[in-house]
């Protein structure tokens, strides 16, 4: 299938992000932006705009990047999914549960690819943590640390952070929702998880009115070594010290990976001191680039994406059952059975 009509809904800083992206792999395509917001002037590397979504479906866009607010995104993918369009779905996949796998049988009924954007999947430091991992170069893991922060009003400095997504609660924004990549690629390394205890916060005088501080512990199901690991999660929107960091503790020795700088670091049992083993450089879109990519190879070879819509939705079942323990003071919730 050629692509020559792409739509871009919304045009926030992730939608001008795919905008350009969009326009550099495909740069003879048409590609138009739905804003809902009326405004006259055409965005840079478009070709013009929409206002309805009735207009953009008459459009007949092949691909479609959602990437409006998460509360709006499962009502503005049915729609362009009842008409065949394929959908890459910026993460999370939605602000909760309603309707989501309305939404995946409509893409599986009508055979449009589906991909959640949880990009980070696509870093090399990453997918090498994850590979030493599964080759068990530290032996059995036991425990497993993953924190992830960056102080909200330094986020994305061209904007009043108060007003952003991230900030209200009405659009799925706060610190669970916008930094649920750590709860994928959790889930992407490690395995299913079985049960959490979580506690959400406004610990900040931040001018938000979501919580910008989260503490989960997880259990996982007994993996091929009889082990149900457990893992702390730490998200938040308060420090300073902008952080990403993810700490496999095993039998043998300990695994870093530093999702900032793209490091994995290894702390053998014998050893006086962490040791680099993957250092790369690469651009702040590589990911994104990755990603488009992966996106377009599944529409052109039938494939199934990195990360699909039902892995979407396992991150959302985390979610849900995290919000669900919170409002109960801590309580374990069971994941499948909430």
């Amino acid at each position: 299938m050629l692509i020559n009509r792409i739509l871009i809904v919304g045009y926030g800083s992730i939608g001008k992000k795919h905008l350009k992206l969009a326009r550099e792999i495909l740069p003879q395509a048409d590609i138009r932006v739905l804003r809902h917001k009326v405004h006259g002037d055409i965005p840079q590397y478009s070709n013009g705009l929409f206002f309805n979504i009735d207009e953009a479906i008459n459009f007949a866009p092949q691909l479609a990047v959602i990437a409006n607010p998460s509360a709006f995104h499962v009502s503005t993918a049915i729609k362009l999914a009842s008409s065949g369009v394929h959908l890459l779905i910026e993460k999370p996949l939605s602000n909760n549960l309603t309707d989501v796998t309305k939404l995946l049988n409509i893409a599986h009924q009508n055979k449009i690819k589906l991909m959640t954007g949880y990009n980070l999947r696509f870093l090399p430091s990453l997918d090498f943590f994850r590979n030493i991992i599964k080759k068990k170069s530290i032996g059995k893991i036991l425990t497993v640390h993953s924190e992830v922060g960056q102080y909200l009003p330094s986020w994305r400095k061209d904007l009043d952070y108060s007003s952003s997504v991230s900030a209200n609660q009405k659009l799925g924004g706060g610190a669970l929702l916008e930094l649920s990549h750590e709860i994928d690629y959790l889930l992407w390394v490690f395995g299913e998880i079985d049960w959490v205890k979580s506690n959400l916060s406004m610990q900040s005088s931040l001018d938000i009115d979501v919580e910008d501080s989260v503490k989960i512990i997880m259990g996982f199901k007994e993996n091929e070594d009889n082990i149900k690991l457990i893992a702390s999660v730490n998200l938040d929107f308060i420090r300073h010290d902008t952080t990403r960091f993810c700490t496999a503790i095993g039998e043998n020795g300990s695994l870093r990976w530093n999702g900032i700088s793209g490091k994995v670091e290894i702390y053998e049992s014998n050893a006086s001191k962490w040791k680099t083993i993957f250092d790369t450089k690469y651009n702040s879109d590589y990911s994104y680039i990755s990603e488009w990519k992966d996106f377009l190879e599944c529409i052109q070879e039938n494939k199934i994406p990195l990360v699909s819509g039902d892995d979407g939705l396992n991150v959302l079942k985390v979610i849900h059952a995290v919000k669900k323990s919170s409002k109960s003071e801590g309580q374990l919730i069971d994941i499948d059975a909430n």
